[in-house]
């Protein structure tokens, strides 16, 4: 039996570490056997490419290299931990997925969707059974980000950058309602 693979998406400051906490607990509690990941990150690979990415020195770092390397972290994350945890039936629950590049590179970088769809079918080569999107206005998100200390690369961005990321986010879920479940991250996560 395959597992299903689980994603929590949203912007800046969304709340998307404590939510997947409450969840991963949640489905432990009913007896599933879980593999949590972070994008991107989750494989010794992974993390040396976070670092990469998230150095604000990096600031010249264009977008179809920020693209590549996304994807460079997600195929390795999908090949050393997320297919085998399918296969052999366990949940993934994964900080943010492919939906994050269609959300930050195509929305907020202004790079072609089919160029970031051939990506995903070829690096990945699989899709989400369940996206959350945990969605609140820019200006809030940005203020709880700035809360938790120093800014990564990606949080220098400009206002309107954001603005596009989470047009781009609730246009794909407004796409594929089946998978998607959009959540008001502007309350308390108890409510």
């Amino acid at each position: 039996m395959r597992g299903r693979l689980i994603t929590l998406e949203g912007g800046e400051g969304a709340g998307k570490s404590t939510a997947l906490g409450f969840i991963a607990e949640r489905i432990r509690a009913r007896g599933h056997d879980l593999v949590q990941v972070r994008e991107p990150g989750g494989t010794e690979v992974g993390e040396a490419i976070r670092r990469l990415l998230l150095d604000p020195q990096h600031k010249a770092l264009c977008g179809e290299t920020e693209l590549l390397l996304m994807f460079a972290s997600r195929a390795q994350l999908v090949r050393e931990i997320v297919q085998p945890a399918l296969s052999r039936g366990a949940m993934v629950l994964s900080d943010r997925f492919t939906d994050a590049s269609f959300a930050y590179q195509g929305g907020g970088r202004g790079i072609e969707r089919g160029r970031i769809a051939e990506l995903e079918r070829w690096a990945c080569g699989i899709k989400p059974d369940l996206s959350i999107l945990l969605d609140l206005p820019v200006e809030q998100g940005l203020a709880r980000a700035r809360g938790r200390g120093p800014s990564d690369r990606i949080e220098h961005e400009a206002t309107d950058f954001f603005e596009r990321v989470r047009a781009a986010y609730r246009a794909r879920a407004a796409t594929e309602p089946e998978r998607w479940r959009l959540i008001d991250a502007s309350q308390a996560i108890d409510q």
